[in-house]
């Protein structure tokens, strides 16, 4: 009898553990915010160079309620030209910062993504984010910044700005893995022409 009972308490703890470890994985994997720069390359217009980048990005529900719930929320796109140096910090050519807003609006049952005082409208968050996540036509250079031949050095970063939360959501955040949002540094090594 006491064999049988120390065998159930064995499989049972076994089955307790895997079933944590499920818990605690899945919990983990769905619950976190996302943002990865999948690419981003300059395109040249007439006098300038635009930024044209494609972000993927996920939100976490906690995020998904927030927005729902009326909050907006801001994000920074951040692009760096620099030539590079050898023996020295690399010499900043210039620095954009682009801002974009994302918010609910309940009575027209609407998401709004403003960018460059621009509004647009979709119906569902999934149409709100794919907008959000394909950086078009973003100028940020003039081709007289750069020298024809020149070897530049281009980073992008895009996140979400915590300052420009509420206060009431600033606190959320700061202690909270769900809020981290932020993608990685994308470097890349651009080729510039006049």
């Amino acid at each position: 009898m006491t064999a049988f009972f120390m065998h159930c308490c064995k499989k049972f703890r076994q089955f307790l553990l895997v079933w944590l470890f499920a818990f605690f994985a899945t919990t983990a994997l769905a619950g976190n915010s996302s943002m990865n720069i999948r690419t981003a390359e300059l395109v040249p217009l007439d006098d300038s160079y635009a930024l044209k980048a494609d972000v993927d990005i996920k939100f976490s529900n906690e995020i998904e309620q927030a927005i729902i719930k009326g909050f907006e929320l801001n994000f920074i796109v951040e692009f760096q030209l620099v030539s590079p140096r050898k023996y020295w910090f690399d010499d900043e050519i210039v620095t954009v910062r682009h801002e974009v807003a994302l918010s609910y609006h309940a009575l027209s049952r609407q998401y709004l993504l403003v960018q460059d005082g621009q509004q647009k409208t979709f119906v569902t968050l999934d149409e709100a984010t794919d907008e959000l996540s394909d950086i078009s036509n973003l100028k940020v250079l003039k081709k007289s910044d750069v020298e024809k031949g020149g070897i530049y050095k281009a980073i992008l970063l895009m996140r979400l700005d915590y300052k420009k939360l509420p206060k009431a959501l600033q606190v959320d955040a700061l202690g909270s893995d769900e809020w981290k949002i932020s993608s990685q540094r994308f470097e890349w090594t651009p080729s510039l022409f006049k």
